[in-house]
């Protein structure tokens, strides 16, 4: 090896960005250890949490994105856009990346742009069955566009799109931990089915509601739950089962792997990290799709799976009153959890970080 390979990593915003970043990042320091890898996110958001706890330095921009519901709140966005361009310069300067590598989120435009401008290799990693605004931007300038599914040719120029699937944190693919040790870390007995609920990693409202609402008929149906509420809901939640030990509460889940190892089913967001996870893990899912993402997308991600008789799936707007009777039904059908199970198994991919990363190391050969 002679000169260390740097490379940044751009984006987040929400875990479905943060941890096949992560992924991308770990995969690519397996293949060479020399490589230097800095992530660059926002400020105030959730990767500047979450990447140095993976172990990796990470450089804040003060950028923020459009907000749709309130035009004033935009008003300052020009002038952060321009500041973070300063900053992402400044950056690139004392870090002078051979390649930089976007997840979505706000900050992987001015990175991924400022890169384009200065003519080094970036690649772009398109989570969605529907490509981001920004990523549809950046992709006609990218060396390689790696793709969580099939079918974005209009999005990207076909030449640039590879697909690879989408990559799933190593600690979820290779884990060993068996359904007694996930059930021991939240406390929760071995007799009872146990359902998993996830809202994605900042919470899910109407799931978190209808959970509340009919919790009684939960546990009177036999079942106990893992339930991961996100920080909007914590407290209500906290008080609403206060004194219930079939239940284990928390804002969000750091040991994912165990708790998909204590989970005989789960009702989740379809987000396509998500997607992805349950797949590898193989567990039967009843989906709530986030009505208010890009065009619907987490609909078109879950009904992938629905065609495919691997997954349940309930609308947002009926979840209310719907989505719990649907979770004591499948958790009481023994053998269409073993046909979901045998159909997710079929989707699962665990190997697209290393495929995204050898493609990385490939193009910027030194």
């Amino acid at each position: 090896m002679g000169t260390t390979k740097k490379i940044i990593i751009a984006g987040g915003g929400t875990g479905g960005h943060i941890f096949p970043a992560i992924a991308i990042a770990n995969a690519l320091r397996k293949i060479d250890p020399q490589v230097e890898i800095l992530f660059v996110g926002a400020k105030g958001k959730m990767e500047m949490e979450k990447v140095p706890q993976a172990g990796y330095a990470i450089e804040g921009l003060s950028i923020a994105g459009f907000n749709r519901s309130s035009l004033i709140k935009n008003i300052g966005l020009p002038a952060k856009l321009v500041k973070s361009f300063f900053q992402v310069r400044a950056i690139f300067k004392r870090f002078t990346p051979v390649a930089v590598i976007g997840v979505g989120g706000y900050s992987s435009f001015p990175v991924l742009r400022y890169a384009q401008s200065k003519g080094i290799p970036t690649f772009i990693h398109e989570s969605n069955s529907f490509a981001g605004k920004s990523n549809m931007m950046l992709g006609k300038k990218a060396t390689r566009v790696f793709t969580g599914s099939d079918g974005m040719e209009k999005f990207f120029p076909p030449a640039k799109i590879m697909v690879t699937g989408n990559p799933v944190r190593t600690t979820i693919v290779d884990s060993t931990v068996t359904r007694e040790q996930g059930l021991d870390l939240f406390s929760l007995g071995r007799e009872r089915k146990t359902v998993l609920v996830v809202g994605g990693s900042l919470g899910a409202k109407t799931i978190n509601e209808a959970v509340d609402k009919h919790l009684d008929d939960l546990l009177a149906a036999g079942l106990q739950l893992i339930w991961q509420t996100g920080k909007p809901y914590a407290a209500k939640a906290e008080q609403r089962v206060a004194g219930k030990s079939d239940v284990w509460i928390n804002d969000f889940i750091t040991q994912m792997e165990y708790a998909y190892a204590a989970a005989d089913i789960v009702v989740a967001r379809s987000g396509a990290m998500t997607v992805a996870e349950l797949c590898v893990v193989k567990k039967p899912v009843l989906f709530v799709p986030y009505p208010f993402a890009a065009e619907d997308h987490q609909t078109v991600n879950a009904k992938q799976l629905v065609y495919r008789e691997a997954a349940w799936m309930v609308k947002d707007s009926e979840a209310m009153d719907r989505m719990v009777p649907m979770l004591i039904e499948l958790a009481g059908d023994a053998d269409r959890q073993v046909h979901m199970k045998n159909n997710l198994a079929k989707l699962a991919v665990p190997d697209a970080d290393m495929v995204i990363a050898r493609e990385i190391l490939k193009q910027t050969a030194i």
